[in-house]
């Protein structure tokens, strides 16, 4: 992670892909797996016992190590699983034959991958609920306050910030049901062995695979999905939709706080938004983050349906390529996520100005045309369209899908 990735990201999500997390999700695969096989007969008891007390202790694996290894090797689980069984073999050699038993380094990684993004995702999807309630409030709040509608970049009419608000709300409502939805599809365990058959297992895999997908906390899929990337693919497009969304109330919020229309400001803080030359700047940093984002985030996507072209049972090239973009992903969108949460609840409206703003239009307009299209009055009406948008967001319970689920 360089230095500017970091400053873009949200420190919670930057944490859960931190590869000491990584690492202890591969061995929370390892651990699942063989508790799981043992309760299906095909690992003695006491085997399965000692390779999840070897599993549970982390700070037995050199992180570093296994990064360093991974690319001679090929995979980041083959180093870890090298690691596990000199552990495992350190302890009691009999168990060895029972590490890692019918499952490929596939398995191991997509699953780890999986847990990760669960708990980015949970974090990222609280953080969305948050922006969404507070535009909501400001909806309410300002239902009927008059601001200058923009078409073209050029006024056009009156409207109310409260209906602005709640338009700019409603694709996260939205995005809230759709991404919760996309994310407990997506998030499946992986387990298909070396081509997708469980062929060591002896007819048990299905079984196992129940087990570890409860167990782990994980959707069980219906099978392997080595090259089927449909699901994680159409959950980082729901991803890529909720940077589009809140990049597009960063660009209304930026131009809306520029010195000349001076409508609406983000919070000011110590050491918000300063310039290193200019003392007198307050620049609109949470709206930076977002645009950023909405700029970013099309192209890793398109990576991730680049990378659908994944031959035959197992992917040469285009898995590992999502592999690497995946956490970017997550990270950048969640990045604009917490920014925006952090900024509008805070955002700071003049209503004076916004009003300014009309007087100033329609003083240069034939008296006609500002009465038709530039009347504060005309703001009444897009409150009343607001407080019935705001209704209709709150009751359709989109805000409360995943309203229970604790991030991990």
């Amino acid at each position: 992670m360089n230095l500017f990735d970091a400053f873009l990201s949200a420190p919670a999500s930057l944490d859960v892909f931190e590869g000491r997390n990584f690492v202890a999700a591969m061995l929370a695969f390892e651990s699942a797996l063989v508790e799981a096989q043992a309760a299906e007969g095909l690992v003695p008891a006491s085997a399965s016992a000692l390779i999840q007390r070897v599993c549970a202790d982390l700070d037995a694996f050199d992180t570093g190590q296994i990064a360093r290894d991974s690319g001679r090797a090929g995979s980041v689980a083959i180093p870890l699983v090298k690691a596990l069984k000199q552990r495992v073999h350190e302890a009691d050699p009999a168990a060895l034959p029972h590490v890692h038993l019918g499952a490929t380094s596939q398995d191991v990684i997509d699953t780890a991958m999986a847990l990760l993004s669960r708990r980015a995702i949970d974090l990222l999807i609280a953080d969305l609920r948050s922006a969404a309630q507070a535009l909501l409030a400001l909806a309410v709040r300002h239902a009927d306050t008059p601001v200058l509608a923009r078409t073209l970049m050029q006024p056009a009419s009156v409207t109310s910030l409260g209906l602005k608000a709640a338009n700019w709300a409603a694709p996260l409502v939205r995005s809230l049901a759709s991404l919760g939805a996309a994310a407990d599809r997506a998030l499946q365990l992986q387990l298909g062995g070396a081509v997708g058959t469980l062929a060591q297992m002896q007819g048990q895999g299905p079984a196992v695979a129940k087990r570890m997908a409860a167990s782990l906390g994980l959707t069980e899929p219906h099978g392997a999905w080595h090259t089927q990337r449909d699901l994680w693919v159409l959950l980082g497009c729901e991803l890529g939709v909720v940077a589009g969304s809140l990049g597009k109330i960063a660009g209304d919020i930026a131009l809306m706080s520029q010195f000349e229309v001076g409508e609406i400001s983000e919070p000011t803080e110590e050491g918000r938004g300063g310039s290193s030359a200019m003392p007198h700047k307050r620049n609109p940093v949470a709206s930076m983050v977002a645009l950023a984002a909405a700029a970013r985030v099309p192209g890793l996507v398109a990576t991730l349906l680049g990378a659908m072209t994944q031959v035959h049972e197992r992917a040469l090239g285009p898995w590992q390529a999502e592999l690497a973009t995946w956490p970017q992903l997550v990270l950048a969108v969640h990045g604009s996520v917490q920014a925006m949460a952090g900024a509008l609840p805070g955002l700071v409206v003049d209503a004076a100005r916004m009003r300014a703003n009309i007087e100033t239009l329609r003083q240069q307009i034939p008296a006609e045309a500002a009465e038709e299209w530039f009347s504060p009055a005309l703001a009444l009406q897009a409150g009343s369209l607001a407080r019935d948008q705001v209704r209709r967001l709150n009751t359709d319970q989109a805000l409360a899908i995943n309203q229970n689920r604790t991030p991990t």
